[in-house]
């Protein structure tokens, strides 16, 4: 009975147990990483191509019929939009490359680690700095701002700021992915010591 158990905690049960939840951990980190990958690209592609056209009827004498003039709404012209599709494009091609890194460096190098955590840190401060961007001008986009009589204009460009809710709630997901991969990578440090 003895002899069964001898294997399972060998050097004390620190080492098999230490491998095992090494490679959990690693497998997590490359699903984790995977995810942020594909969330970031998804939110920057959703919000890249987001463009609505529509016909609006604007009164330019009360005594007149309204004239209707087409407009056109498009990410790049706010400028906030436009930060957050670069701050998705940097956070994808980090996750790619830290993706590569993870796989290749399969042995634990600490200072390749440690360099791919503090760039996760700051893919977390960049995406949230991002989101709270676009999510501004959105909420000003749905609800207006009376203090300055700016109107809403989701009641006009819907699908416009559907698409752009939907790029942000996508690019939302990605930072806290981004955050987990950066308590993971500080609970794995705890753990060691």
């Amino acid at each position: 009975m003895e002899s069964q158990y001898k294997g399972s905690y060998s050097n004390g049960g620190v080492e098999s147990g230490g491998v095992a939840n090494r490679r959990n951990m690693s497998g997590c980190d490359v699903v984790l990483r995977f995810l942020a990958l594909a969330l970031t690209l998804t939110a920057a592609v959703v919000l890249g191509v987001d463009k609505q056209n529509t016909t609006v009827a604007v009164t330019l004498v009360p005594t007149l019929p309204p004239v209707n003039v087409p407009v056109t709404a498009k990410w790049h012209h706010l400028s906030a939009f436009v930060f957050f599709v670069v701050a998705n494009a940097i956070a994808c091609a980090h996750a790619a490359i830290s993706l590569a890194l993870t796989l290749a460096n399969r042995s634990g190098k600490r200072g390749i680690t440690m360099i791919v955590v503090l760039f996760d840190l700051v893919m977390v401060a960049l995406l949230f700095s991002g989101v709270g961007a676009a999510a501004s001008i959105g909420v000003m986009g749905f609800e207006g701002n009376s203090h300055v009589q700016w109107k809403k204009v989701c009641n006009v460009f819907g699908k416009f700021c559907h698409q752009a809710a939907a790029a942000i709630g996508l690019s939302g997901v990605a930072a806290l992915v981004f955050f987990l991969l950066v308590a993971l990578a500080t609970w794995n440090l705890h753990k060691k010591h």
